[in-house]
Protein backbone atom coordinates (compact mmCIF):
# COMPACT_ATOMS: atom_id res chain seq x y z
CA UNK A 1 0.00 0.00 0.00
CA UNK A 2 1.24 3.49 -0.85
CA UNK A 3 2.60 5.04 2.36
CA UNK A 4 1.01 8.39 1.49
CA UNK A 5 -2.47 6.89 1.51
CA UNK A 6 -1.94 4.99 4.73
CA UNK A 7 -1.60 8.37 6.41
CA UNK A 8 -4.72 10.01 7.79
CA UNK A 9 -6.12 12.79 5.64
CA UNK A 10 -6.77 16.40 6.69
CA UNK A 11 -8.54 19.13 4.68
CA UNK A 12 -8.89 22.83 5.42
CA UNK A 13 -9.33 26.13 3.62
CA UNK A 14 -9.68 29.88 3.96
CA UNK A 15 -11.92 32.26 2.00
CA UNK A 16 -10.22 34.76 -0.32
CA UNK A 17 -12.25 37.69 1.03
CA UNK A 18 -10.38 40.64 2.48
CA UNK A 19 -6.78 40.51 3.63
CA UNK A 20 -5.63 37.52 5.67
CA UNK A 21 -4.80 38.63 9.20
CA UNK A 22 -3.04 37.41 12.31
CA UNK A 23 -6.20 35.56 13.44
CA UNK A 24 -6.35 33.51 10.22
CA UNK A 25 -2.65 32.77 10.52
CA UNK A 26 -2.38 31.93 14.24
CA UNK A 27 -5.79 30.22 14.33
CA UNK A 28 -5.48 28.10 11.19
CA UNK A 29 -2.55 28.41 8.80
CA UNK A 30 0.24 28.18 11.41
CA UNK A 31 -1.26 24.92 12.69
CA UNK A 32 -1.30 23.50 9.15
CA UNK A 33 2.48 23.65 9.03
CA UNK A 34 2.84 20.97 11.71
CA UNK A 35 -0.10 18.93 10.34
CA UNK A 36 1.55 18.49 6.91
CA UNK A 37 4.36 16.44 8.50
CA UNK A 38 1.96 13.95 10.10
CA UNK A 39 -1.01 13.78 7.73
CA UNK A 40 -1.80 13.76 4.04
CA UNK A 41 -2.99 17.35 3.71
CA UNK A 42 -5.19 19.31 1.30
CA UNK A 43 -5.29 23.08 1.78
CA UNK A 44 -7.51 24.97 -0.59
CA UNK A 45 -8.71 28.50 -1.25
CA UNK A 46 -12.48 28.34 -0.83
CA UNK A 47 -13.46 30.82 -3.54
CA UNK A 48 -16.96 29.34 -4.02
CA UNK A 49 -17.70 30.30 -0.41
CA UNK A 50 -16.51 33.85 -1.07
CA UNK A 51 -19.56 34.69 -3.19
CA UNK A 52 -22.21 33.98 -0.53
CA UNK A 53 -22.25 37.68 0.41
CA UNK A 54 -21.91 40.71 -1.92
CA UNK A 55 -18.31 41.09 -3.19
CA UNK A 56 -16.25 42.92 -5.83
CA UNK A 57 -15.89 40.70 -8.91
CA UNK A 58 -12.72 42.49 -10.01
CA UNK A 59 -10.98 41.55 -6.74
CA UNK A 60 -11.85 37.84 -6.50
CA UNK A 61 -9.14 36.29 -8.69
CA UNK A 62 -6.38 38.51 -7.28
CA UNK A 63 -7.49 37.73 -3.71
CA UNK A 64 -7.50 34.01 -4.58
CA UNK A 65 -3.90 34.18 -5.82
CA UNK A 66 -2.85 36.31 -2.83
CA UNK A 67 -4.32 33.76 -0.44
CA UNK A 68 -2.51 30.89 -2.17
CA UNK A 69 0.77 32.84 -2.04
CA UNK A 70 0.27 33.51 1.67
CA UNK A 71 -0.28 29.78 2.33
CA UNK A 72 3.10 29.06 0.74
CA UNK A 73 4.80 32.04 2.39
CA UNK A 74 3.61 30.84 5.81
CA UNK A 75 5.29 27.49 5.25
CA UNK A 76 2.82 25.20 3.49
CA UNK A 77 5.18 22.84 1.68
CA UNK A 78 3.96 21.58 -1.70
CA UNK A 79 6.14 18.49 -1.46
CA UNK A 80 3.94 17.49 1.52
CA UNK A 81 0.60 19.23 0.93
CA UNK A 82 -1.73 19.85 -2.03
CA UNK A 83 -2.69 23.50 -2.52
CA UNK A 84 -5.50 24.29 -4.95
CA UNK A 85 -8.47 26.52 -5.70
CA UNK A 86 -11.87 25.07 -4.78
CA UNK A 87 -13.59 26.14 -8.03
CA UNK A 88 -10.84 24.41 -10.07
CA UNK A 89 -12.19 21.05 -8.85
CA UNK A 90 -15.69 20.80 -10.27
CA UNK A 91 -16.66 17.91 -8.01
CA UNK A 92 -17.18 20.41 -5.13
CA UNK A 93 -20.20 22.02 -6.78
CA UNK A 94 -21.55 18.71 -8.11
CA UNK A 95 -21.39 16.90 -4.78
CA UNK A 96 -22.96 19.88 -3.07
CA UNK A 97 -26.05 19.50 -5.31
CA UNK A 98 -26.31 15.76 -4.60
CA UNK A 99 -25.95 16.36 -0.85
CA UNK A 100 -28.48 19.19 -0.86
CA UNK A 101 -31.11 16.76 -2.13
CA UNK A 102 -30.83 14.88 1.18
CA UNK A 103 -30.29 17.85 3.53
CA UNK A 104 -33.40 18.72 5.59
CA UNK A 105 -34.07 22.46 5.45
CA UNK A 106 -34.54 22.48 9.24
CA UNK A 107 -30.90 21.54 9.70
CA UNK A 108 -29.82 24.63 7.74
CA UNK A 109 -32.25 26.98 9.46
CA UNK A 110 -30.56 26.16 12.77
CA UNK A 111 -27.14 27.38 11.63
CA UNK A 112 -26.06 30.28 13.86
CA UNK A 113 -23.94 32.03 11.24
CA UNK A 114 -26.85 32.11 8.79
CA UNK A 115 -29.12 33.63 11.43
CA UNK A 116 -26.57 36.32 12.30
CA UNK A 117 -25.59 37.25 8.76
CA UNK A 118 -29.12 37.20 7.32
CA UNK A 119 -30.38 39.37 10.18
CA UNK A 120 -27.73 41.95 9.29
CA UNK A 121 -28.39 41.90 5.55
CA UNK A 122 -32.19 41.49 5.46
CA UNK A 123 -34.15 38.89 3.46
CA UNK A 124 -34.14 40.78 0.18
CA UNK A 125 -30.34 40.92 0.11
CA UNK A 126 -29.57 37.38 1.21
CA UNK A 127 -28.83 34.80 -1.49
CA UNK A 128 -29.83 31.16 -1.15
CA UNK A 129 -26.10 30.35 -1.04
CA UNK A 130 -25.80 31.87 2.45
CA UNK A 131 -28.31 29.28 3.68
CA UNK A 132 -26.85 26.34 1.76
CA UNK A 133 -23.13 26.98 2.08
CA UNK A 134 -22.79 24.50 4.98
CA UNK A 135 -23.79 21.85 2.41
CA UNK A 136 -20.93 23.00 0.17
CA UNK A 137 -18.66 22.87 3.20
CA UNK A 138 -19.78 19.29 3.80
CA UNK A 139 -18.98 18.48 0.15
CA UNK A 140 -15.51 20.07 0.57
CA UNK A 141 -14.76 17.70 3.44
CA UNK A 142 -16.51 14.50 2.32
CA UNK A 143 -15.10 14.54 -1.23
CA UNK A 144 -11.64 13.75 0.12
CA UNK A 145 -12.74 11.04 2.57
CA UNK A 146 -11.16 13.25 5.25
CA UNK A 147 -10.25 11.76 8.60
CA UNK A 148 -9.85 15.09 10.37
CA UNK A 149 -10.89 18.70 9.91
CA UNK A 150 -9.16 21.46 11.92
CA UNK A 151 -11.98 23.54 13.43
CA UNK A 152 -12.29 26.60 15.62
CA UNK A 153 -15.26 27.15 17.92
CA UNK A 154 -17.26 28.96 15.25
CA UNK A 155 -17.08 26.03 12.82
CA UNK A 156 -17.98 23.16 15.16
CA UNK A 157 -21.65 23.40 14.23
CA UNK A 158 -20.86 23.11 10.52
CA UNK A 159 -18.67 20.06 11.04
CA UNK A 160 -21.45 18.45 13.06
CA UNK A 161 -23.78 19.02 10.09
CA UNK A 162 -21.18 17.41 7.80
CA UNK A 163 -21.04 14.35 10.05
CA UNK A 164 -24.85 14.06 10.16
CA UNK A 165 -25.06 14.40 6.38
CA UNK A 166 -22.41 11.73 5.83
CA UNK A 167 -24.30 9.33 8.09
CA UNK A 168 -27.60 10.16 6.39
CA UNK A 169 -26.21 9.47 2.88
CA UNK A 170 -24.49 6.28 4.10
CA UNK A 171 -27.81 5.07 5.53
CA UNK A 172 -29.94 6.09 2.55
CA UNK A 173 -27.67 4.90 -0.26
CA UNK A 174 -24.75 2.91 1.17
CA UNK A 175 -24.31 -0.69 2.30
CA UNK A 176 -26.26 -3.38 0.47
CA UNK A 177 -28.22 -0.85 -1.58
CA UNK A 178 -24.99 0.47 -3.09
CA UNK A 179 -23.78 -3.09 -3.76
CA UNK A 180 -26.95 -3.74 -5.76
CA UNK A 181 -26.12 -0.70 -7.88
CA UNK A 182 -22.78 -2.32 -8.75
CA UNK A 183 -20.73 -0.56 -6.05
CA UNK A 184 -18.43 -1.94 -3.38
CA UNK A 185 -21.03 -1.60 -0.60
CA UNK A 186 -20.27 -0.34 2.89
CA UNK A 187 -20.01 3.36 3.71
CA UNK A 188 -19.94 5.89 0.89
CA UNK A 189 -18.37 8.55 3.10
CA UNK A 190 -15.89 8.45 5.95
CA UNK A 191 -17.24 10.30 9.03
CA UNK A 192 -14.70 13.09 9.72
CA UNK A 193 -13.53 13.96 13.23
CA UNK A 194 -12.76 17.47 14.50
CA UNK A 195 -9.12 18.38 15.10
CA UNK A 196 -9.16 21.06 17.78
CA UNK A 197 -6.06 23.25 17.46
CA UNK A 198 -3.83 23.97 20.49
CA UNK A 199 -4.21 27.11 22.60
CA UNK A 200 -4.44 30.53 21.06
CA UNK A 201 -6.62 29.40 18.20
CA UNK A 202 -8.96 32.31 18.77
CA UNK A 203 -7.31 35.69 18.22
CA UNK A 204 -9.52 38.59 19.22
CA UNK A 205 -9.97 42.09 17.80
CA UNK A 206 -7.54 44.87 18.75
CA UNK A 207 -10.48 47.22 19.35
CA UNK A 208 -12.69 44.80 21.31
CA UNK A 209 -11.27 41.84 23.24
CA UNK A 210 -14.66 40.09 23.21
CA UNK A 211 -14.97 39.91 19.39
CA UNK A 212 -12.97 37.63 17.13
CA UNK A 213 -10.41 39.30 14.83
CA UNK A 214 -12.30 39.40 11.55
CA UNK A 215 -11.77 40.25 7.88
CA UNK A 216 -15.29 41.68 7.71
CA UNK A 217 -15.01 44.05 10.70
CA UNK A 218 -15.46 47.61 9.35
CA UNK A 219 -12.33 49.02 11.02
CA UNK A 220 -8.91 47.94 9.72
CA UNK A 221 -7.60 49.07 13.12
CA UNK A 222 -9.21 45.95 14.63
CA UNK A 223 -6.82 43.52 12.93
CA UNK A 224 -3.17 43.07 12.00
CA UNK A 225 -3.04 41.95 8.37
CA UNK A 226 -0.22 39.58 7.45
CA UNK A 227 1.03 42.00 4.80
CA UNK A 228 0.78 45.18 6.90
CA UNK A 229 4.01 47.27 6.76
CA UNK A 230 6.01 47.71 9.98
CA UNK A 231 4.83 51.25 10.68
CA UNK A 232 1.17 50.21 10.26
CA UNK A 233 1.61 47.31 12.71
CA UNK A 234 3.34 49.60 15.21
CA UNK A 235 0.57 52.17 14.91
CA UNK A 236 -2.23 49.60 15.34
CA UNK A 237 -0.65 48.13 18.47
CA UNK A 238 0.08 51.60 19.86
CA UNK A 239 -3.58 52.57 19.46
CA UNK A 240 -5.17 49.22 20.38
CA UNK A 241 -7.61 49.00 23.27
CA UNK A 242 -6.14 48.25 26.70
CA UNK A 243 -7.27 48.78 30.31
CA UNK A 244 -6.20 50.86 33.29
CA UNK A 245 -4.61 48.09 35.37
CA UNK A 246 -0.91 48.56 36.06
CA UNK A 247 0.17 44.94 35.58
CA UNK A 248 -0.45 42.22 32.96
CA UNK A 249 -2.11 38.82 33.41
CA UNK A 250 -3.66 35.94 31.46
CA UNK A 251 -7.21 34.63 31.86
CA UNK A 252 -8.87 37.42 33.82
CA UNK A 253 -12.42 37.57 32.37
CA UNK A 254 -12.56 41.28 33.23
CA UNK A 255 -9.48 41.92 31.07
CA UNK A 256 -10.16 40.37 27.64
CA UNK A 257 -7.81 42.76 25.78
CA UNK A 258 -4.94 42.00 28.15
CA UNK A 259 -5.41 38.25 27.73
CA UNK A 260 -5.60 38.59 23.93
CA UNK A 261 -2.40 40.64 23.62
CA UNK A 262 -0.49 38.27 25.89
CA UNK A 263 -1.73 35.29 23.84
CA UNK A 264 -0.62 36.96 20.59
CA UNK A 265 2.78 37.72 22.12
CA UNK A 266 3.10 34.11 23.31
CA UNK A 267 2.27 32.70 19.86
CA UNK A 268 4.57 34.97 17.83
CA UNK A 269 7.47 34.78 20.29
CA UNK A 270 7.32 30.98 20.57
CA UNK A 271 7.50 31.17 24.37
CA UNK A 272 5.35 29.15 26.77
CA UNK A 273 2.43 30.70 28.61
CA UNK A 274 4.35 30.42 31.90
CA UNK A 275 7.39 32.20 30.44
CA UNK A 276 5.24 35.05 29.12
CA UNK A 277 3.31 35.36 32.39
CA UNK A 278 6.58 35.65 34.31
CA UNK A 279 8.24 38.01 31.83
CA UNK A 280 5.31 40.41 31.55
CA UNK A 281 3.52 40.36 34.90
CA UNK A 282 5.11 43.51 36.29
CA UNK A 283 5.25 45.39 32.98
CA UNK A 284 3.22 48.49 32.23
CA UNK A 285 1.40 48.84 28.92
CA UNK A 286 4.04 51.39 27.91
CA UNK A 287 6.77 48.74 28.25
CA UNK A 288 4.77 45.85 26.84
CA UNK A 289 3.49 47.46 23.63
CA UNK A 290 6.95 48.01 22.04
CA UNK A 291 7.86 44.43 23.05
CA UNK A 292 4.81 42.84 21.34
CA UNK A 293 5.22 45.19 18.34
CA UNK A 294 8.79 43.99 17.72
CA UNK A 295 7.76 40.34 18.21
CA UNK A 296 4.91 40.60 15.67
CA UNK A 297 7.06 42.45 13.12
CA UNK A 298 9.93 39.95 13.50
CA UNK A 299 7.55 37.00 13.10
CA UNK A 300 5.84 38.39 9.98
CA UNK A 301 8.98 39.70 8.23
CA UNK A 302 10.08 36.37 6.66
CA UNK A 303 6.48 35.61 5.63
CA UNK A 304 6.20 39.00 3.90
CA UNK A 305 9.56 38.56 2.15
CA UNK A 306 8.63 35.08 0.89
CA UNK A 307 5.22 36.37 -0.28
CA UNK A 308 6.92 39.08 -2.40
CA UNK A 309 9.19 36.42 -3.91
CA UNK A 310 6.26 34.16 -4.84
CA UNK A 311 4.20 37.01 -6.30
CA UNK A 312 7.11 38.15 -8.46
CA UNK A 313 6.99 34.79 -10.27
CA UNK A 314 3.34 34.29 -11.35
CA UNK A 315 3.96 31.17 -13.43
CA UNK A 316 5.30 29.35 -10.33
CA UNK A 317 2.06 29.90 -8.42
CA UNK A 318 -0.07 28.93 -11.43
CA UNK A 319 1.89 25.67 -11.65
CA UNK A 320 1.44 24.91 -7.94
CA UNK A 321 -2.33 25.46 -8.17
CA UNK A 322 -2.69 23.40 -11.36
CA UNK A 323 -0.76 20.49 -9.84
CA UNK A 324 -2.78 20.72 -6.60
CA UNK A 325 -6.08 20.74 -8.51
CA UNK A 326 -5.06 17.73 -10.62
CA UNK A 327 -4.24 15.66 -7.53
CA UNK A 328 -7.41 16.79 -5.73
CA UNK A 329 -9.56 16.05 -8.80
CA UNK A 330 -8.34 12.44 -8.94
CA UNK A 331 -9.50 11.79 -5.38
CA UNK A 332 -12.66 13.92 -5.58
CA UNK A 333 -13.86 12.30 -8.81
CA UNK A 334 -13.60 8.81 -7.30
CA UNK A 335 -15.87 9.86 -4.43
CA UNK A 336 -18.26 11.72 -6.73
CA UNK A 337 -18.59 8.76 -9.12
CA UNK A 338 -19.38 6.49 -6.16
CA UNK A 339 -22.14 8.85 -5.01
CA UNK A 340 -23.65 9.07 -8.52
CA UNK A 341 -23.57 5.27 -8.73
CA UNK A 342 -25.08 4.72 -5.28
CA UNK A 343 -27.84 7.26 -6.00
CA UNK A 344 -28.79 5.41 -9.18
CA UNK A 345 -27.63 7.81 -11.89
CA UNK A 346 -26.93 6.60 -15.43
CA UNK A 347 -23.18 6.20 -15.87
CA UNK A 348 -21.44 8.74 -18.08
Amino acid sequence: MNLLHSRKRVVSGVQPTGALHLGNYLGAIKNWISLQDTYETFFFIVDLHAVTLPYETKDLSKATKDTAAIYLACGVDISKASVFVQSHVRAHAELMWLLSSTTPIGWLNRMIQFKEKSRKAGDENVGVALLTYPVLMAADILLYQSDFVPVGDDQKQHLELTRQLAERVNNLYGGRKWKKMGGRGGSIFKIPEPLIPPTGARVMSLTDGLSKMSKSAPSDQSRINLLDPKDVIANKIKRCKTDSFTWLEFDNPDRPECNNLLCIYQLVSGKTKEEVAQECQSMSWGTFKPLITDAVIDHLQPIQARYEEIMSEPSYLDGVLAEGAAKATDIADTTLNNVYQAMGFLRR
